[in-house]
């Protein structure tokens, strides 16, 4: 059976023929010889593989077979580069080089090594340690900042538009009316006067993020917590305009804009001045409340004044729980639904009939649209995510609303 170097000088032979062919002038070669020619190259690039690899690996058996377990152990810097060895093969050969003798030198000097396989114990070393991420675990739930609870809107009615803005008339009280008349006398003449016309109309709240191809691709978990995150801003600001927006371009104009009752401090305490606002709504309306939005703050001195006795008053003006969905709430004041939140500034109370005298107005949904045209973010790899509605209020009756000035807990004389 042929050697690898029989092999590949066979091969050579062959090539060098073709060689000598191709030196001539006016020589082509056909389709099959070309064929033939990259075979012969093929294989003699195999056999000096291979004949490299078996030189290599003769070396390796000729250190093994010259150790001995008699011999010592390289120290100082001798062993600081054969003590890394990992088999006793590659430790032999280390082993030489640092002495400066080669193979026929060490077979006369019957030069010889103990290899001692490494005895460290291997340990994960912690979070931080070399195995650490893979005893790691990643919660995808993580700790979010506090959000608080979107309710101003869902106190109104709901309403939706084709248009883009809603007119309606505002009808005045009859003029003249009637009155007892003798026989024969003159009739009181009444008018019904023109109506005036109010508007109320869209206006539009929105935000865009960007986000790159990769996250999208990869980790579409954290860019909906994005999208999540930037929602809610939308509705957050949704509450602030719906409430206190001024009505200048491009604002809303909210509830407090809108010509409410108004109920400052006087001798009554705040408990008690709550409960007027339902004759002044019901005189200026015929309507009745249904809600009561208050600032925890003055939530929690009402729900603690006492009287002289150290008696809580709330027992008497909270009554019972509010549910909503089944939801446990905090007790309301004088029946009425209490919405406790941020939303109102410490010191203000706003108490009406809300489904009644007021409607949130939507033209669709939330629009949430991606693309990639937005300034050079096609050639980045890069997506602008945007975020928008389009929303407003329709307050017909603004009296149906008292803005209450709190800050005096209990009652006069107490």
């Amino acid at each position: 059976m042929a050697t690898l170097m029989e092999k590949r000088a066979e091969a050579m032979k062959k090539l060098q023929s073709y060689q000598k062919r191709l030196k001539s002038d006016g020589v082509t070669l056909s389709d099959e010889e070309t064929k033939t020619i990259k075979g012969l190259l093929s294989e003699v690039e195999g056999l000096d593989e291979q004949i490299d690899k078996a030189s290599k690996d003769a070396e390796l058996l000729r250190g093994i077979s010259a150790l001995s377990e008699s011999g010592p152990q390289p120290t100082g810097n001798d062993a600081s580069q054969a003590a890394k060895s990992k088999t006793p093969g590659e430790f032999f050969v280390k082993s030489l080089r640092e002495q400066g003798l080669n193979m026929h030198q060490a077979v006369e000097k019957r030069f010889s090594v103990s290899f001692k396989s490494p005895t460290d114990t291997q340990v994960v070393g912690g979070a931080d340690g070399p195995y650490g991420p893979f005893v790691t675990q990643t919660d995808q739930d993580g700790v979010h900042p506090y959000n608080r609870p979107l309710v101003v809107a869902d106190l109104f009615a709901r309403g939706t538009l084709t248009g883009s803005a809603i007119k309606y008339p505002i009808y005045g009280e009859l003029e003249g009316g009637a009155k007892t008349v003798k026989e024969g006398g003159l009739k009181p003449q009444s008018h019904f006067p023109p109506p005036t016309w109010a508007m109320d109309a869209l206006g539009e709240i929105a935000t865009w993020f960007g986000v790159s191809d990769d996250m999208m691709e990869d980790l579409p978990w954290l860019e909906g917590e994005i999208t999540e995150a930037a929602t809610y801003s939308l509705g957050l600001e949704e509450e602030n305009q719906l409430l206190n927006g001024d009505g200048t371009d491009p604002n809303l104009k909210g509830l407090l804009a809108r010509g409410v009752q108004e109920l400052g401090q006087d001798v009554a305490s705040d408990a008690d001045r709550l409960f007027s606002c339902r004759r002044l709504i019901s005189n200026a309306t015929g309507l009745k409340p249904d809600g009561i939005i208050v600032n925890p703050a003055d939530y929690e001195a009402l729900r603690l004044s006492k009287d002289n006795n150290g008696q809580y008053f709330g027992g008497g003006y909270f009554s019972g729980q509010y549910g909503n969905g089944g939801i446990m709430q905090d007790p309301p004041i004088w029946g009425l639904r209490t919405v406790v939140t941020q939303a109102v500034e410490p010191g203000t109370a706003i108490v009406g009939a809300f489904k009644a005298g007021g409607k949130v107005l939507r033209k669709g949904g939330l629009d949430i649209k991606t693309t990639d045209s937005h300034a050079d973010y096609f050639i980045q790899d890069k997506q602008a995510i945007r975020i928008k509605e389009r929303v407003g209020l329709q307050v017909k009756y603004p009296k149906a609303f008292v803005k209450v000035t709190l800050g005096k807990s209990t009652r006069s004389g107490k």
